[in-house]
């Protein structure tokens, strides 16, 4: 599927994905599984560690666009704060990160944040292990919308930044280049690095 611009309509504007600052809670822990489930739902709750400041560029880019939307989770909406202070900018539910439900393994094993986002993000794409919550099809769909809202804020030619999360902006990304867009700039997905897409080559 591609999306087609009208004859004579202007070039779409560049779709900027950033992920959010650094989040205030600790990852420096080892946890059971239950412990884990624990500390992934106090991180969506929470927000990004104080006194961060944004990179130069980010700054420059998000002055310099048309749009700023955010995710609904308070770590995206601080990250985007950090960038306009006051200034308002629309905050999106579809863009929300994609969840990490870790499985039921017994209390003996204790890994760190870092190592079961990795095991339970293995276990929900390739083995839809989603423990009833949103499931990966299901967010892949939502990210397909996520990429439909976008396309259609950059529509007028004017760059649009969002302020999300790493993982649903990599299957807003794969959204959007089933849709015609291409990846032209990459950062990788580390706090505060951003992913620059264009309707075709530029």
């Amino acid at each position: 599927m591609t999306d087609t611009p009208k004859p004579g309509a202007p070039k779409p504007g560049a779709i900027i994905l950033a992920r959010h600052g650094e989040p205030a809670l600790s990852r420096k822990v080892k946890l059971t599984a239950a412990g884990y489930r624990a500390f992934w739902a106090q991180y969506e709750l929470g927000g990004i560690l104080p006194g961060q400041d944004p990179p130069p560029r980010l700054r420059r880019l998000v002055a310099e666009a048309g749009t700023l939307v955010s995710s609904t989770r308070l770590r995206a909406i601080q990250s985007a704060q950090t960038l306009v202070g006051v200034q308002d900018f629309a905050r999106h539910e579809v863009l929300i990160e994609a969840p990490l439900p870790p499985p039921n393994l017994p209390d003996w094993i204790r890994l760190s944040p870092k190592t079961w986002g990795f095991v339970t993000r293995v276990l929900w794409w390739y083995l839809n292990h989603h423990h009833g919550e949103e499931d990966r099809y299901r967010a892949e769909h939502r990210a397909d919308r996520a990429a439909a809202l976008l396309i259609d804020l950059a529509a007028d030619g004017g760059t649009v930044v969002v302020l999300a999360h790493g993982f649903f902006n990599h299957l807003i990304g794969r959204a959007l280049r089933k849709r015609g867009w291409n990846l032209v700039e990459s950062e990788g997905y580390r706090y505060w690095s951003i992913r620059r897409w264009k309707q075709g080559w530029e």
